[in-house]
């Protein structure tokens, strides 16, 4: 039987990770405390500097939406 390789795929399987979600209490990993500051791709904790990265931080945002049309002519 041959060994599957999932690189990582099956989140399921590898457990709890530490991350920063939106919309819950989120307490700091390095100090305890939960005043955070959010940015695009990950949350800072404002007392000591922790930075996580965001639950649902990647796949969004307008550089996605708003590619330029190409121009029918060009290709």
């Amino acid at each position: 039987m041959a060994q599957m390789y999932d690189f990582g795929i099956r989140r399921a399987l590898t457990g709890y990770r530490l991350a920063y979600r939106p919309h819950e209490s989120n307490v700091c990993p390095g100090c305890g405390q939960s005043h955070w500051i959010v940015g695009r791709m990950t949350a800072e904790c404002a007392f000591c500097s922790t930075a996580l990265p965001l639950h649902h931080g990647a796949g969004g945002g307008s550089a996605l939406r708003n590619r330029p049309a190409r121009h029918p002519l060009a290709a």
